[in-house]
């Protein structure tokens, strides 16, 4: 392999290396984190079904209504919205899908803040 890959590249080669080794079944779905370079998106999925449990994003409108950003803070504020939705819908343990991100920043905010709200991952 080569040096000179791009880092969407070497992102993606992480995503198929983590998601060979992750699998969310209706006990416990999967709850995967995406950034782009405004947004955060955040979903529950059950991978059995393949079906989306409940999600939430930057662009949700409850989300806005806290006035918050793509940032760090903002994650914080996704990860608890998350919480509170998978509770909602009986759900109480996850797996982390990090979808290839380092466990840093923005992911590891929406991690935390989703444990702190009653969320086993």
């Amino acid at each position: 392999m080569s040096q000179y890959k791009t880092r969407q590249q070497k992102r993606m080669r992480r995503h198929m290396r983590i998601r060979k080794k992750i699998q969310g079944t209706a006990e416990r779905p999967r709850l995967c984190v995406s950034i782009t370079a405004s947004n955060i998106y955040v979903q529950v999925i059950d991978d059995d079904k393949g079906q989306t449990i409940c999600s939430t994003s930057t662009l949700d409108s409850a989300f806005k209504a806290t006035e918050s950003k793509a940032n760090t803070a903002g994650a914080a504020v996704l990860g608890k919205m998350i919480a509170e939705k998978a509770l909602a819908n009986d759900v109480t343990n996850c797996v982390f899908d990090r979808s290839g991100f380092k466990f840093h920043g923005r992911v590891k905010a929406i991690a935390d803040a989703a444990r702190e709200n009653g969320l086993k991952i």
